[in-house]
């Protein structure tokens, strides 16, 4: 059948399968557990951002058995399960509201949850038990794949590590065995997709990315167990994914971290709808505020210094004519937000808010220096200096951003985001489905079938 040989994909591999829930610490069960509510809560505000619509209409017609289609998060459609993993994908990251783990520069729940809820859907009796541990092997595997990277990305790694963390869940809901998770592992590298340039250009395409190696990770499950057969290097081989996708990296460092780091204890939640890259700008001006009453009618200037990887992501230049994934992804317009409504919401992110002549005009008040960090995947930490007109000076160093496990949201900053996104779904949903909801995902011990969660999210 193809068994892959003498490659670290095996290691990865035998820490799915041997790893039973009961072996998961309640830690990484609570994480599992906030981070499946919360991209669910991002993917129903997802169901109203740009191309949605084209989206669909492109889909709708992808349907040729009824009994194998699946739903889609906030919309009242049924689509073939591989669309529907794309839909749910391109949801869940086009707000760029999704968790990310900042050290491996991967958005960690994003593909894994779009795949599994799709295949879900249409199987059936995926139990919450299973949701819980899918979710946390298929971080720890995705994220192991960032933090062993050492080299700046060039590959849109969310999309490319997102991809091994939804065979993973798939693997989990459909009882795989070694041999067929790793023909798998193999089937979704040879379709890896996702290029920097789309982030780089602040394009929708970005979350399409996501969108296309959710739809091409269910695939390689598919194709796995109809008997394809797999690659030896997956991860090490010549043109292996250390090699290609990730320029450098020793997926060896990390290996003996199984088992020990549960890296969905590591995520960081997002508590703006803006690139985690424009966070540290965002929390440095927030902390301020706490302290200091800051008339943003007064600022004459703010300076950042931040790392490179800060300036790749978010430091293009503002002006009156972004689109929506482009101001998302702008530091100076999220730091003028946030100076001018003390917050960063939905609603900060329509063509009419990103229009504003007073608030680009603030923004335009926003220098992003680069500093000397010489850590090509660091997000922290970061320094801002805010000049006001009556000469004062405010400074602020973040270290850990708002959002990180070390300076989490509390749970009723987690469930107000929740409940806000709720409230913005394209199908009309119930506020107290919104409850029913959170309740089960609470309990996901005793939920006998995702469905029911998704029932709750689909109109």
């Amino acid at each position: 059948m193809g068994v892959i040989m003498e490659d670290a994909i095996e290691a990865l591999a035998d820490h799915v399968i041997e790893t039973k829930l009961e072996d998961i610490p309640s830690t990484a069960i609570r994480a599992a557990k906030t981070y499946i509510l919360d991209t669910i809560g991002v993917g129903l505000a997802g169901s109203i951002g740009p191309y949605v619509e084209e989206l669909v209409s492109t889909f709708e017609n992808s349907i040729i058995d009824p009994e194998n289609s699946a739903r889609v998060i906030g919309q009242n459609i049924r689509l073939s399960p591989g669309k529907a993993a794309l839909l749910n994908g391109f949801q869940i990251h086009n707000s760029e509201f999704d968790c990310v783990h900042e050290e491996a520069v991967v958005h960690t729940m994003t593909v894994l949850l779009a795949t599994l809820l799709a295949d879900a859907d249409k199987r059936g009796g995926v139990k919450g038990e299973t949701l819980m541990r899918a979710s946390v092997l298929g971080v720890d595997v995705a994220c192991n794949l960032g933090v062993a990277a050492s080299s700046a990305l060039q590959f849109f790694r969310p999309a490319t590590a997102g991809a091994f963390a939804a065979v993973v869940a798939v693997a989990c809901a459909r009882g795989f065995d070694k041999d067929r998770l790793l023909r798998a592992f193999s089937l979704a590298y040879i379709q890896l997709s996702g290029t920097m340039q789309a982030h780089t250009e602040g394009s929708s395409l970005l979350a399409l990315q996501i969108g296309l190696n959710a739809q091409n990770a269910l695939a390689a499950c598919d194709l796995a167990e109809n008997g394809l057969p797999g690659l030896r290097g997956v991860l090490e081989g010549r043109f292996g994914y250390f090699g290609l996708i990730e320029a450098a990296g020793d997926i060896h460092s990390v290996l003996p971290t199984l088992q020990q780091n549960w890296r969905i204890t590591e995520v960081a939640h997002k508590p703006f709808p803006s690139g985690r890259a424009t966070h540290g700008i965002v929390d440095a001006i927030r902390e301020l505020q706490m302290h200091n009453e800051i008339d943003a009618n007064e600022v004459v200037r703010l300076e950042a210094r931040v790392p490179s990887l800060i300036n790749h992501l978010v430091g293009r230049p503002v002006h009156d004519k972004m689109e929506i994934s482009y101001a998302r992804l702008n530091g100076q317009y999220a730091a003028a937000v946030m100076l001018q409504n003390k917050f960063i919401g939905i609603h900060d992110y329509t063509d009419e808010a990103i229009r504003n002549k007073k608030l680009i005009d603030l923004a335009k008040k926003v220098e992003i220096i680069v500093n000397d960090n010489p850590d090509p995947n660091a997000l922290s930490p970061v320094e801002i200096d805010i000049y006001m007109q009556n000469g004062q000076k405010l400074s602020k160093r973040i270290e850990t951003v708002y959002g990180n496990p070390q300076k989490p949201l509390s749970r009723e900053a987690h469930l107000t985001k929740f409940r806000t996104n709720w409230q913005v779904a394209k199908v009309g949903l119930k506020e107290e489905d919104s409850e029913k909801l959170i309740t089960l995902v609470d309990n996901l011990e005793s939920v006998t079938d995702t469905r029911k969660l998704i029932d709750l999210v689909t109109g």
